[in-house]
């Protein structure tokens, strides 16, 4: 790991509130670039850049968990902005999300796709990943599933977490970069409001989940 990402990410400040109280297609496209952080015990941090995420726009839209109103499963995408939601999906994997828009009105973004900056060794451990090479790290953190089980992000630890608190176990904040190359592509996996090109990456970036376009 270059020592210069790691050193980026020590100088981490974290996002206000305000920053996710709007729009989340907005809230999405500037937090590509950010960095998500863990704390662990001991001490360790582990942080990761934000490669890939996916807005969901609240009630007005088919593809996003709110769109039923509101539920004791998704009242923290209600408000106020700047929190965990957290769901388990298949069975198998869980998911993560912060809430956008002011308090009262429903909207998210969903976390596709980290690039791990430090914590590389726990992340690999809690994937149960063997890493033998700079090629190997992509397998830690490409798609919601990974990123979370390398974070270790489940839905009765994390759901509801201050995410503008560098207090929190889990928080967002900002080392100074600023994203080049987004691009937008239809979500992936939604078979409702599916053309809506609500999905934002960093374009040539290897982390990306699915980097591949027809």
């Amino acid at each position: 790991m270059p020592k210069s990402q790691i050193s980026a990410a020590a100088r981490i400040h974290p996002l206000a509130r305000a920053f996710y109280a709007r729009d989340p297609r907005r809230v999405a496209r500037e937090l590509l670039g950010k960095i998500l952080t863990r704390q662990v015990a001991g001490g360790v941090r582990l942080t990761a850049r934000i490669v890939e995420v996916e807005a969901y726009l609240g009630k007005n839209d088919p593809a996003a968990h709110t769109f039923g109103g509101l539920t004791a499963r998704n009242s923290v995408l209600f408000g106020p902005p700047g929190h965990a939601y957290v769901y388990f999906i298949y069975g198998n994997h869980y998911c993560l999300n912060v809430s956008c828009e002011p308090d009262g009105c429903a909207g998210g973004v969903l976390f596709r796709a980290l690039e791990p900056l430090s914590g590389v060794e726990e992340m690999a451990r809690a994937r149960g990943v063997e890493l033998n090479g700079p090629k190997d790290l992509v397998k830690l953190t490409a798609g919601p599933g990974r990123l979370c089980e390398a974070l270790s992000i489940t839905r009765s630890r994390d759901n509801g977490c201050d995410l503008t608190s560098a207090k929190s176990s889990l928080w967002i904040g900002d080392d100074g970069t600023r994203a080049r190359g987004i691009r937008t592509t239809p979500r992936i996996g939604v078979t409702k409001a599916a053309d809506k090109p609500w999905r934002y990456l960093l374009n040539g970036n290897p982390f990306v989940s699915r980097p591949h376009f027809k």
